[in-house]
């Protein structure tokens, strides 16, 4: 392994990893410089075996040789840093011992990554990092073949969303919309039937919809309070609504998800 020491909290190699906690700054700063940041081990371990390239580990000393038969000969420089040191740099006390620094991948078009699916997730303005974790966790757990996120959806590759995630937004084929209207166009080519989940009158049973699923959905979901837009209804073709209980109106925008991507995934 490159070991590096370092000591020094103005040390530009730890440039990356400081104000952590600062979600607007990150927000703009990382996708800008072309990085994202993995956290803990298994984290680090999913994004590698996914492809994704590391520009530098931080690490403690006590996580050294955990970290490294995960880097292997790869070359990467494993800063090694006092505790106070990296919870200064980052502004948080870093309990799991290991950050990465990644470089972010390119993401490819809405049609390439729509291609062969059969079950596809379409997050529209999702602006809890946690609620998009959770919603790529469920993708990967129940099925779906990819996700799409549209233009104001809270980043995919954001440190919490990625945490949360455990790592699976790495292993679900995923990509940003650029153009509402093209990312429809290019599920309808494909033959998706478009159902979005929101509260009706007109709204179809999950269940109903589900006993007679056709062959390939998109699963359309909007943000917490607010639902999805005029623009992203007005794409669906089905409104599809899940029956609730106790007077309760809805879920969770992650719950429901999950809840309806178990409903609605192919038999194997």
């Amino acid at each position: 392994m490159d070991l590096q020491h370092v000591i020094d909290i103005d040390d530009p190699r730890l440039d990356d990893y400081r104000g952590l906690t600062d979600t607007a700054l990150r927000a703009v700063r990382e996708p800008a410089e072309g990085l994202y940041i993995a956290e803990t081990a298994k984290v680090i371990e999913r994004a590698l075996t996914a492809g994704h390239e590391a520009r530098s580990v931080l690490v403690s000393a006590r996580r050294v040789d955990e970290v490294g038969r995960i880097i292997g000969k790869r070359g990467v420089p494993v800063l090694v840093v006092p505790e106070e040191v990296a919870e200064q740099v980052t502004g948080y006390q870093v309990h799991r011992g290991a950050l990465a620094a990644m470089h972010r991948p390119t993401l490819a078009p809405v049609a390439e990554v729509v291609r062969d699916a059969r079950l596809v997730l379409m997050l529209e303005d999702l602006g809890d990092h946690t609620n998009v974790g959770a919603a790529f966790r469920a993708a990967a757990g129940l099925g779906a073949d990819a996700v799409l996120v549209s233009p104001r959806c809270a980043d995919p590759l954001y440190r919490r969303s990625v945490r949360v995630s455990m790592g699976t937004v790495f292993q679900v084929p995923w990509t940003r919309i650029d153009d509402w209207d093209a990312a429809v166009g290019a599920l309808r080519d494909e033959g998706f039937d478009i159902a979005a989940l929101a509260l009706s009158d007109a709204a179809v049973d999950l269940r109903v919809y589900a006993a007679q699923r056709p062959e390939k959905v998109a699963l359309l979901l909007g943000a917490e309070g607010d639902g999805l837009t005029p623009t992203a209804l007005d794409s669906a073709d089905t409104v599809v609504t899940i029956p609730m209980a106790g007077g309760v109106d809805s879920l969770n925008v992650a719950s429901a998800a999950a809840v309806a991507l178990w409903a609605l995934a192919p038999a194997q």
